[in-house]
């Protein structure tokens, strides 16, 4: 196993980019965590605070970062490593009001999360929606919509532009169990899935020919690794699953009613998008400093470089996490020997640049939201063994044109893997007929909020279109560590 280390990228963060202070700090900060004298939080923190103002760790005798204190005092007189200009910013002492739909299903953590969000003072308008738990920064299922030229890259998260598609065939949905087998190994076959997991076969790589992956310093590293990941999935709860897809009538436009089979996947950016949400989560802690509650909603300028960087490789991650989807759906569809009547599709966990209702340009983030304007279609899930649906938003405007972006968790994966029955588990499975590959105990149903009880909390919000019911489920090995 690779032992855990201190990079390079990491302490540039912080405002070290001169290459002899770089490899002292390096050789420092790792050697401290090779001898587990202290945690890599613990360091990051202390170099942190050494950069703000070394004169303390200079005077303690036998400290571990004194020699790198007094370097950067010695520099400072010489004019060099300058002490980086950062801002302190205070929350908003009224706590503005932000609806809530579906409060009954929301824990108080998340509650609590969305109203320091609101504080912000770069905060414009908020909303949660009814599957929000407690998450990193903003919650999940939480809409926050800020100053236009403002960009929070943890209230965006930090699977960039995680994505629902569907795929609706011209078949009958009793396909899945007439050709159950066949629909297994096409799944076996056209799916991987993994932290680490990549393809050497490509159905579409003409993204790769754009521009914009020579755009900034940090794309550029990336490039290979998004190149080897084209086409995969990740862990915890990304999946690409067969379902019976039941569609009302005159809800889709050249699709009769009926049911048809369908192919529904969840996954986002990859390692592409992870790194990415890294860098510059880092860097606007770094700028922005705020309270201790409140530090993972540090923002980034729009007006300046590094936000113009994180939102160019924002953007760029949504277009891969679409490629993702599309290379998937196309290799199963030409192994099927059909292709869809229709693809519909939408990203969560992303900022669009929007107008509220009463004309006020925004930046809205929404993380484990789905984008519901007026007539948008979108996919909201529920879980491996309860339906999902396809909808068209209403386009409420106090929800910020936005909806829930699937069931959301009842429970942790540690609650999970500690209350639920793994036999009470599978006769759920045998009960739904779900033919499940992959996943564990963490992502159970029971793990998940019911959705009819999501959907019902915002009928103001979208209109059910269609219902995908899951029947071959496809998701990580259990041994695969969740990233989502």
């Amino acid at each position: 196993m690779e032992k855990e280390k201190i990079s390079n990228n990491e302490l540039r963060t912080l405002g070290i980019e001169e290459v002899e202070i770089l490899v002292n700090f390096s050789r420092v900060a790792n050697g401290l965590l090779k001898h587990n004298v202290m945690g890599k939080s613990e360091i990051l923190a202390n170099i942190e605070a050494l950069i703000d103002d070394p004169t303390p760790y200079a005077l303690k005798k036998g400290g571990k970062f004194k020699n790198l204190a007094e370097d950067i005092i010695a520099m400072r007189k010489e004019g060099k490593f300058v002490k980086q200009e950062r801002s302190n910013f205070k929350l908003k002492e009224e706590i503005a009001e932000f609806p809530v739909w579906g409060l009954e299903h929301i824990e108080v953590g998340a509650l609590a999360q969305m109203r320091t969000a609101i504080q912000l003072p770069i905060a414009v308008a908020g909303a949660l929606m009814p599957d929000a738990h407690q998450g990193y920064g903003l919650p999940i299922g939480g809409v926050l919509a800020t100053t236009a030229n403002t960009i929070i890259p943890f209230a965006v998260g930090v699977d960039i532009a995680c994505r629902m598609c569907l795929s609706i065939f011209e078949l009958p949905a009793e396909t899945i169990d007439t050709e159950t087998d066949k629909l297994k190994n096409i799944l076996v076959d056209h799916t991987y899935f993994g932290i680490g997991c990549t393809t050497k076969s490509y159905f579409d790589s003409s993204l790769f020919d754009s521009a914009a992956w020579n755009e900034t310093k940090v794309i550029r590293s990336l490039k290979d690794r998004a190149y080897a990941q084209l086409g995969t999935s990740g862990t915890g709860n990304h999946f690409v699953e067969w379902g019976e897809l039941t569609v009302g009538e005159g809800a889709l436009e050249s699709i009769p009613a009926g049911k048809y089979l369908a192919l529904l996947s969840h996954s986002g950016s990859r390692g592409f998008g992870g790194a990415v949400a890294d860098h510059y989560s880092k860097i606007a802690m770094t700028k922005t400093k705020l309270s201790s509650e409140a530090k993972h909603l540090a923002w980034l300028d729009l007006d300046k470089d590094e936000g113009q960087e994180y939102w160019i490789a924002m953007n760029l991650a949504g277009e891969y996490a679409s490629a993702n989807h599309h290379e998937i759906h196309n290799k199963i569809a030409l192994a099927l020997g059909i292709n869809p009547v229709t693809r519909i599709e939408n990203h969560h966990n992303f900022a669009w640049k929007e107008q509220l209702a009463d004309g006020t340009e925004v930046m809205v983030h929404r993380k484990g939201a789905t984008p519901a304007g007026e007539g948008i279609l979108g996919i909201i899930p529920g879980s491996m063994s309860t339906p999902g649906f396809l909808v068209r938003g209403k386009g409420n405007a106090t929800s910020i044109n936005s909806a829930s972006h699937g069931a959301g968790r009842l429970m942790s994966r540690s609650a999970a893997f500690k209350t639920l029955d793994k036999n009470v588990i599978a006769a759920n499975l045998v009960e739904k007929r779900i033919t499940l590959m992959g996943s564990d105990v963490d992502e159970a149903p029971m793990a998940y909020k019911d959705i009819h009880a999501v959907m019902a909390a915002q009928n103001d919000l979208v209109e059910v279109l269609a219902k995908f019911e899951p029947r071959i489920v496809r998701m990580a090995n259990p041994k695969e560590k969740p990233e989502d």
